[in-house]
């Protein structure tokens, strides 16, 4: 138990960094933009938009897959579930939505940004999504609005230890690959979260008036 215990407050403490490293990758490319929009240098505005590709591939981009997979993990191996808080539900919406305007919307501008410049609209979206992990980041620390629907609905159990190690491990990992890469590859998280969310119905329900075990993950 105690040993769970530990890997659990580490994927805690790299869900956290990593949100964090989201977060300020995310206003340093919005600066970065900003600095290529306005600048009537040809050369700084062509290093702006090369450093901006280089911090999304190599540090942005990976830092929000780790960001999102141990958050997953951690929904997914503790009682507070997916769907059961509002708050936790709040933030994994919003996840899912800053992962596919990053993969699907802001990097290909970004490639094409290298040759066009920036544009306004990159600069407004680099500020909203360091607004909205901002935002989270006080979820996590409010936890307001309670549970879903009229009754509670009861908590899920605690996955065992090798949840934890793995969340740890694999967003290491994941984190290392994308920067010897240069762009995110995630793979080894997706197959960590399918096997935790195939695995998750065995864990057994906790014990009435264990609540305060689920507080453990804030």
């Amino acid at each position: 138990m105690e040993n769970r215990k530990r890997w659990r407050q580490l994927t805690v403490w790299l869900h956290v960094l990593s949100s964090a490293g989201w977060m300020a990758q995310a206003m340093a490319l919005c600066v970065m933009l900003a600095t290529g929009l306005v600048t009537d240098d040809p050369a700084v505005r062509a290093a702006s938009t090369s450093m901006s590709l280089a911090t999304d591939g190599r540090l942005l981009g990976p830092m929000a897959d780790v960001s999102a997979f141990t958050g997953i993990m951690l929904s997914a191996a503790t009682p507070w579930g997916f769907f059961r808080h509002w708050w936790v539900l709040t933030k994994f919406t919003i996840t899912i939505i800053q992962l596919y305007a990053g993969i699907f919307l802001l990097s290909p501008q970004l490639q094409e940004s290298a040759v066009t410049g920036p544009v306004p609209l990159q600069v407004a979206a680099t500020a909203l999504m360091a607004s909205a992990i901002a935002f989270q980041g006080w979820l996590s620390i409010a936890k307001p609005w309670g549970t879903v629907g009229r009754r509670r609905r009861r908590g899920g159990g605690t996955g065992p230890a090798w949840v934890f190690v793995a969340a740890v491990l694999g967003g290491l990992l994941d984190l290392g690959l994308a920067f010897v890469l240069g762009h995110p590859m995630p793979l080894l998280s997706i197959v960590l979260v399918v096997v935790v969310l195939a695995r998750r119905r065995t864990w057994s329900a906790p014990a009435a008036g264990s609540r305060a075990a689920a507080g453990e993950r804030g």
